[in-house]
């Protein structure tokens, strides 16, 4: 059965681009699975994991939402951001994750912008920190 086309690509640079057997991504509306012959689509993608298998191998982004777009066996993810787990340092992750809880609870009452980014920060913070530790878990199985 032919695999799936799939590029990540950002405004930066083009994350990974390859075939893959299945994909998992999350869509404003939920979770995103996608499968060779899927129908064509278009989606508005959340802040989260994008999850892609290759034969036995799971890879695993942390991205910071976007668009989806499939159409005849080719997956197209244009992020705002992406990461792949090996290039989040988790400490700064944690320290960033600090700082947005931070600022949430320093909040001036009324102040719903500061409030919407912090939260938004708080949120990219904890998909890094998950990507990066899931992946961590992973490795030490193996090896």
């Amino acid at each position: 059965m032919p695999g799936l086309k799939l590029e990540v690509v950002t405004a930066e640079r083009e994350v990974f681009s390859g075939e893959v057997d299945s994909l998992l991504a999350p869509g404003v509306e939920g979770e995103l699975g996608i499968l060779p012959r899927h129908a064509p689509l278009v989606a508005m993608l959340q802040a989260g994991e994008l999850r892609f298998r290759r034969a036995d191998e799971e890879t695993n982004l942390a991205i910071g939402g976007g668009f989806l777009e499939v159409a005849n066996n080719r997956v197209i993810v244009l992020a705002d951001s992406a990461e792949r787990a090996d290039e989040i340092d988790l400490a700064r992750a944690q320290e960033a994750q600090e700082r947005a809880r931070t600022l949430l609870a320093e909040r001036k009452p009324g102040d719903r912008a500061s409030f919407e980014m912090a939260l938004a920060e708080l949120r990219r913070e904890q998909i890094r920190i998950r990507v990066a530790r899931r992946v961590r878990r992973q490795d030490e199985r193996r090896g």
